[in-house]
């Protein structure tokens, strides 16, 4: 059974840098492509980033690129989301995904990790 596991949830500051981590046991980590997506109170849940297997391609929300950076650890099963310069609107729980294919749809993700929470004070 996969399990994805992320960490790293905290109430920070504006302006303030935030890295979230993705652990991955189960499966074969090396072959999925990773996501992460959040969902913010009251509000769906939406695309943030993905990864591919190789860490060859990634690919941004027009909300986060610039400030967001994805990358992956293949040795260790790991994913990691760094978040520069947050802004009160990326409060949000914040959820990584593993799914066959590089998307930005959450449908293409199988697994999904619980979940943790980003709160970006003003």
């Amino acid at each position: 059974q996969v399990q994805l596991v992320e960490s790293g949830g905290a109430l920070v500051q504006a302006g303030a840098s935030l890295r979230l981590s993705c652990a991955a046991s189960g499966g074969t980590f090396s072959s999925w492509a990773m996501g992460w997506f959040r969902q913010a109170p009251g509000k769906e849940r939406e695309f943030v980033a993905y990864i591919s297997p190789t860490a060859s391609s990634t690919y941004y929300s027009d909300d986060v690129k610039g400030r967001f950076s994805i990358s992956r650890d293949n040795a260790k099963n790991t994913v990691s989301l760094q978040m520069n310069s947050l802004k009160p609107e990326d409060t949000a729980v914040y959820y990584c995904a593993a799914g066959p294919l590089n998307s930005w749809e959450a449908k293409n993700y199988n697994y999904w990790g619980q979940g943790t929470p980003v709160t970006v004070s003003s």
